[in-house]
């Protein structure tokens, strides 16, 4: 009698103890998500979940591949091995891609056994990446790198209802550090979405987009004082109605073909791809009307989904990278540079590289993501991590607003971010940097207002989230047009 007594509380320790190890997995073991066959199972026979089996139906499906970022880790690179760290840290990026590829082609195999993920992706792309980071770390004079635990990746879930913590973005000022956590209405909307089968292999899910008139009104602009340099220059660079377009970072990944694995769309300087020298950037023509502007102004294009795909839907940085739909030429682009709230402004020096935004920020957080996305009549309302569904008569728009701050010495970094910086608050430099003209770059779409209408292309593996947007900017102006916007910018003028 004892026995049949307990035998009913015996039969549930099992499932249960799966159900435990499968959370495990997914919270603290590398990420992995295990299929939800004990979610419906019931405790005891009566029919009635246990907690352990309701949580485990909320679990979310494997999306994809987090990997450290490398890059992000270099201090310091010897001018002599710049170009050899540069091909292996795009060496990493491909092995990404690569890893990302068999996952999504075996998806479904992988969310039925799990374990499959280690064997079939993770061990290989680990030992890829353990190869590549010694070499950085040797090339680089940072052996450390070697012990900090960079080759190991994870398999993670989408979760696409909740965003990230401070889900909602800004106007760029502060670098991403100040933002005023604005989207916190707008990611109720569509809230479980991703978990009605949208999680594809590429993205973007419903709950990646909101209704721009659900988001709180959240830019703050700092008052000029006294010292401010009020004034502003545009450069005419049209919209890229001759379609440049390609897959390569210049910046990041010099030399190397397809180091975005995604596409971009150029303005401006129409020399630029991955094989740009200096010298190639100063003698090349540009789409700006002021020919003294041959900077380089690029960003990932904007594609529509679900209506056919465009001609780069076998290509690298296209279908062969997860980037399928018709990509969208802009309605239009402006590009600025205005100043600063609390000082003048000195000019940029010729080839300065900036970066603004991460690519990678859907896996590496939101540290340095600074795009931000609105609708015409609502830019007042700025969103880091999602895509805004615009009321009609209302246009998407995109914004830039690069770093304003200089070292004073350097036109690049190891990582291509520690030479510049973003003003504070106040809108004041750090101590040892200075106020430099800051690049503003606005971009708007005709976009359908529908969730899933359209995204931004991106790496594979960072599923087209709106957080990974990022603009790239190589100031080529010359020195006579630089000296005539610092002027404009320093005497409070409107300059073109």
């Amino acid at each position: 009698m004892g026995r049949s007594a307990r035998s009913p509380r015996k039969r549930t320790t099992l499932p249960r103890r799966m159900v435990l190890a499968a959370a495990a997995l997914i919270l603290g073991g590398g990420g992995l998500a295990a299929v939800n066959v004990y979610a419906s199972a019931s405790e005891g026979g009566t029919g009635r979940s246990g907690p352990a089996m309701q949580g485990m139906g909320q679990m979310r499906m494997l999306s994809t591949i987090d990997c450290p970022d490398v890059g992000n880790s270099l201090s310091t690179v010897p001018d002599a091995a710049k170009s050899r760290v540069d091909r292996q840290l795009a060496a990493l990026d491909t092995q990404i891609t690569d890893a990302y590829t068999k996952f999504a082609d075996n998806k479904d195999r992988i969310q039925r056994d799990p374990a499959l993920a280690d064997s079939m992706v993770l061990s290989p792309l680990k030992q890829r990446r353990t190869d590549s980071i010694g070499q950085i770390a040797d090339d680089s004079g940072q052996p450390d790198l070697k012990n900090k635990g960079l080759a190991a990746c994870t398999m993670r879930a989408a979760d696409a209802g909740s965003g990230s913590q401070d889900a909602g973005t800004g106007n760029g000022q502060g670098g991403g550090s100040d933002q005023q956590n604005a989207g916190q209405n707008g990611g109720a909307t569509g809230q479980n979405a991703g978990a009605a089968g949208q999680n594809a292999a590429s993205g973007p899910v419903r709950s990646d987009f909101v209704d721009i008139r659900s988001v709180r009104p959240n830019v703050s602009t700092p008052a000029p004082g006294g010292g401010a340099s009020t004034g502003t220059f545009t450069s005419d660079c049209g919209r890229n109605q001759n379609g440049k377009r390609n897959p390569d970072n210049v910046i990041v990944a010099p030399g190397v073909s397809n180091g975005a694995h995604h596409m971009h769309d150029y303005v401006g300087n129409q020399a630029t791809d991955a094989f740009s020298s200096d010298n190639d950037l100063a003698n090349g023509g540009t789409s700006c009307r002021n020919q003294g502007d041959k900077s380089t102004y690029y960003w990932p294009v904007v594609r529509i989904l679900n209506n056919g795909n465009d001609t780069d839907v076998n290509a690298a940085g296209g279908g062969k990278d997860k980037n399928v739909g018709k990509i969208q030429t802009p309605a239009q682009v402006t590009i600025a540079l205005a100043g600063s709230p609390v000082s003048k402004v000195t000019a940029m020096p010729r080839f300065l590289r900036i970066i603004t935004g991460d690519a990678k920020a859907f896996t590496n957080g939101n540290a340095n993501a600074n795009a931000s996305w609105s609708c015409t009549g609502f830019e007042n309302r700025q969103l880091k991590d999602k895509y805004p569904l615009c009321p009609q008569g209302s246009q998407v728009v995109r914004t830039f607003k690069f770093q304003s701050c200089w070292d004073g010495k350097n036109t690049d970094s190891a990582n291509h971010r520690t030479h510049v910086a973003f003003a504070d608050k106040r809108g004041a430099c750090p101590a040892g940097f200075q106020a430099i003209p800051q690049l503003v770059q606005r971009i708007v779409y005709s976009l359908p207002a529908k969730a899933g209408a359209f995204a931004v292309d991106s790496f594979p593996e960072q599923l087209h989230k709106p957080v990974t947007d990022h603009g790239d900017f190589i100031n080529v102006f010359s020195d006579q047009l630089m000296g005539k916007a610092v002027n404009c910018i320093n005497t409070g003028r409107s300059c073109a």
